[in-house]
């Protein structure tokens, strides 16, 4: 639906896709609110910024981001677009100085929490599908730093706050939680991201035995960093367990994706693979294993987990600390009161997730975009971008999220052939 500047524009979450079309939407001449529920932008890259990724930086960011870092600084000097970051370089060498930019400094609202999205005078259940509700503004129940609640009005609402800092999946079969793994979740006794191993968390794991879950990237990032604490810290070990068995081609849990493009995603699953290979290494590694329960016994120092497993290691099992690679499904919490058709199975956008079941690659550099009506959601002026609008599929890609960003404005400014990318590329 279209919608003329200078409307405002709420977008949800600053990280990179969040950034980026924010900035698109300045260019174009949209008032923009940005809403951060950290303390920084990109504070869910933040929370792996140890990690280096598999992308080259030309990957990740876009031609109207450097642009406008060029404009702000004519000394700035972006990292090369071969170059392979970690996060934390990313952040601190694109996505931080382009949020600061006189383009979007102002725009940014830091330590700022949306709650609840809904429509003014019109609830979910009312005129289903109509495009009128269009005319009744955005309604967004916001908390400010200070802890205080307040109401902001918008005319679009773009939700970038992506998965990685919202609820993670559960540990147990079936994908429910395991016994007793919900009031541990509560009091964040299980690691479900990217510890720093061996860095700032490095006392937590060092001489103590580590139950990792998970058959993915995450998991290999894990086991990686583990094993080097081995090496360095006699009495560190670690358990591997995965649901299914690995493929036999890859001789351990990681499946390999055959003539990787990628050569850090290949060096990292070859790597994660060999441990599993050596039991005398201090790692274990456990496939067709499934948590049935997690009990807490101990404290402080003492502190340990007794696992049950089914499976070939059935029963119960001691380890000093939990990791669970295990996915994370998106907070829909958020727009719970707007008419989204969700993807019953991925809980992504119903339009985006029928196109995408076309794609059976489980590689990421596989992934296009599918057209600007796949963003389109019953709701009229709300879309979902990013990593959250594929739902619990996890091969999203950034420089797919920068085409989505170009997608959606051909419909929020109503003009087919808009690209900001492409004019900026254009002699």
């Amino acid at each position: 639906m279209a919608v003329d500047t200078p409307a405002t524009i709420a977008i949800i979450g600053a990280g990179p896709i969040g950034i980026e079309t924010a900035l698109y939407a300045r260019v174009l001449g949209y008032d923009v609110v940005v809403f951060e529920a950290g303390a920084q932008v990109a504070a869910a890259v933040c929370q792996w910024g140890h990690v280096k990724m598999f992308t080259p930086f030309g990957m990740n960011r876009s031609p109207l981001g450097l642009s406008a870092l060029a404009a702000q600084d004519e000394s700035y000097s972006p990292p090369g677009d071969e170059e392979l970051l970690t996060g934390r370089q990313w952040v601190e060498q694109y996505l931080a100085p382009l949020s600061q930019t006189d383009l979007l400094s102002d725009h940014l609202r830091l330590h700022t929490k949306v709650l609840r999205i809904g429509k003014g005078e019109i609830h979910k259940d009312e005129m289903p599908g109509h495009e009128d509700r269009g005319d009744w503004p955005f309604r967004l129940l916001v908390r400010s730093p200070d802890g205080v609640e307040r109401l902001e009005e918008a005319d679009v609402v773009i939700d970038t706050s992506g998965v990685f800092s919202s609820q993670p999946k559960w540990c147990g079969y079936g994908g429910i939680p395991a016994i007793g793994e919900m009031a541990l979740r509560e009091d964040s006794k299980i690691e479900y991201r990217l510890p720093q191993v061996l860095g700032t968390e490095r006392d937590r794991y060092a001489g103590k035995h580590t139950l990792l879950l998970g058959a993915g990237y995450s998991a290999a990032t894990n086991a990686v960093a583990l094993a080097q604490l081995i090496r360095d810290v006699p009495g560190t070990r670690f358990t591997w367990i995965t649901r299914r068995e690995g493929p036999a081609s890859a001789g351990g849990p990681i499946a390999p994706i055959a003539g990787d493009r990628l050569p850090e995603r290949e060096r990292l699953a070859r790597a994660a693979n060999a441990l599993t290979s050596d039991s005398q290494n201090g790692v274990t590694y456990w496939p067709g294993n499934v948590v049935e329960a997690i009990t807490k016994v101990g404290n402080g120092e003492g502190e340990a987990f007794d696992v049950l497993l089914a499976g070939p290691q059935e029963g119960t099992h001691r380890f000093d600390r939990i990791i669970a690679n295990v996915g994370f499904t998106p907070d829909r919490a958020l727009y719970e009161e707007l008419q989204v058709h969700e993807c019953f199975a991925s809980f992504g956008p119903m339009k985006l997730a029928a196109a995408l079941l076309g794609s059976t690659s489980s590689d990421c550099l596989d992934q296009k975009t599918c057209g600007p009506k796949t963003l389109l959601c019953p709701e009229p002026n709300f879309y979902i971008l990013g990593a959250k609008s594929y739902g619990r599929k996890s091969n999203f890609l950034l420089s797919v999220g920068l085409e989505q960003i170009r997608e959606v404005f051909t419909i929020i400014g109503d003009r087919e052939t808009l690209d900001l990318y492409r004019s900026l590329l254009t002699p």
